[in-house]
């Protein structure tokens, strides 16, 4: 039995995917092991979202090769699909050029993009013979549906929509993930109700625009995100909770929010990406709502649910964005009552239209912004927990620690919670809700908390 090697880089989509991926593998007889440097084949399920997760890849090939010199690396999704749109674009053949593009490929046994990546098992089991395999997926039609499960797990990622066909200035995603398209809601539901008899108690729908989901039925009916979400409640228990992974200010409206506010369901936690608070740079990455827009939606989400979590992601950095720019959204972050916020400095990307655009932000100037988010994005959570204090949740348990006797999960709103409690542990304490009550913020970003 030939041993396998995996890790997988990136978004919760990614996660999804190759969950699905693995179980494949499984199905046609092979044992994935831990990924140290003993096994026969390195799978890398890529993120090619920055040019740091590029690095990060190289750097891991490198140091497979150097403990393992006989390893077979193979390289799936994201980061593939890049180097076969640079060479798409030039109008070179892909399949005979894409392994002389880069010299680090001749290191890598097999490439497989975001389409032919779901075939992995076909290319081990030679039912398909092929070193290189990549796709033009602006003529891709096909849903490959994902969902992750794993025994050892509580909480399940579920694809219900892929690709995007916003073409914001600096984003990659249109190109590596292709248009946007849908699972079929009825897949969806049969799936859910499958995991539920599972024991899984908590599932997040993840997609690259969530809310650009739509399903169309007779006569052209357009079935959307909103009608999804409403459906999922009509079909379904109260024995799962779930979470959404991401949605744009532009496609959250009222209905949503109002329609969550309400749910046995749906879990109060939004997250919400804002990438710049200064309008002008919003308008030279081509986002589709405004500073006021993106202030409108968390005050209405707060004024129906005060204890939501709401996150999102900021870009630094950005083509042209002076320091005037930047403290326009350092303010905005600060004055509106968001969670949390994660950080990310501005990569160029290849066949992006921001790739091009003059005015490129000092690195170091760039580090200083995100270090300055960063440190506001602590202060925010705290701010957000602070503001939970002696409030009782229902929690989701996950993970114990035996040493000192805890046990860890989360609320419905995303607050990390640690309980003491008695070993042994009581009896099926994890994957089971329970109610606690927040009492104090440890320094590990935990509350800690008594069973209620």
């Amino acid at each position: 039995m030939k041993k396998i090697s995996f890790i997988t880089y990136g978004c919760k989509l990614n996660y999804s995917e190759f969950s699905t991926i693995k179980r494949n593998l499984l199905n046609v007889g092979y044992k994935i092991v831990g990924f140290d440097y003993s096994s026969q084949i390195y799978i890398i399920n890529t993120c090619s979202i920055t040019h740091n997760a590029d690095n990060k890849l190289l750097g891991l090939i490198k140091t497979i090769k150097t403990n393992n010199k006989k390893a077979k690396i193979i390289l799936l999704g994201c980061y593939p699909q890049s180097l076969y749109n640079k060479i798409y674009i030039k109008k070179i053949d892909a399949d005979d050029t894409i392994s002389s593009y880069s010299s680090f490929l001749k290191q890598v046994y097999l490439v497989l993009g975001n389409n032919e990546k779901f075939k992995l098992h076909l290319f081990l089991t030679n039912q398909i013979n092929k070193q290189i395999s990549v796709s033009d997926l602006t003529k891709y039609t096909k849903y490959n549906s994902s969902v992750s499960f794993d025994y050892t797990r509580t909480r399940s990622f579920i694809k219900i929509q892929d690709g995007c066909d916003y073409k914001c200035s600096y984003c990659t995603i249109p190109n590596i993930r292709g248009n946007s398209i849908s699972e079929n809601i009825f897949n969806i539901i049969l799936t859910i109700k499958k995991l539920v008899l599972l024991n899984i108690k908590e599932v997040v729908l993840t997609g690259i625009n969530l809310g650009d989901f739509i399903n169309y039925g007779i006569e052209n009916k357009k079935y959307d995100f909103f009608y999804l979400i409403k459906i999922i409640e009509k079909k379904l228990t109260t024995k799962i909770r779930i979470r959404i992974s991401s949605i744009e200010p532009n496609l959250l409206n009222y209905k949503i929010i109002n329609f969550i506010s309400k749910s046995k369901l749906f879990v109060p936690h939004f997250h919400i990406p804002l990438q710049s608070g200064s309008n002008e740079i919003l308008k030279k990455m081509r986002r589709r709502y405004n500073p006021n827009i993106y202030i409108q939606k968390v005050n209405t989400i707060l004024n129906i649910l005060p204890y939501a979590c709401i996150g999102t992601d900021v870009i630094v950095g950005f083509p042209g964005e002076n320091e005037s720019n930047f403290l326009e959204t350092f303010n905005l972050l600060k004055k509106i009552n968001i969670s949390y916020i994660h950080v990310f400095k501005y990569s160029d990307r290849d066949n992006t239209y921001s790739n091009s655009m003059k005015n490129k932000i000092n690195p170091n100037i760039c580090f200083q912004r995100s270090q300055i988010i960063r440190f506001l994005s602590k202060k925010k959570r705290k701010i957000f927990y602070l503001k939970n204090k002696l409030q009782i949740y229902r929690v989701l348990f996950e993970k114990t620690n035996n040493r000192y006797g805890e046990i860890f999960g989360f609320t419905e709103n995303y607050i990390r919670v640690r309980v003491r409690v008695n070993i042994p542990f009581p009896k099926n304490i994890l994957n089971t809700w329970k109610l606690v009550r927040l009492l104090k913020i440890d320094t590990h970003n935990s509350y800690l908390s008594e069973l209620f």
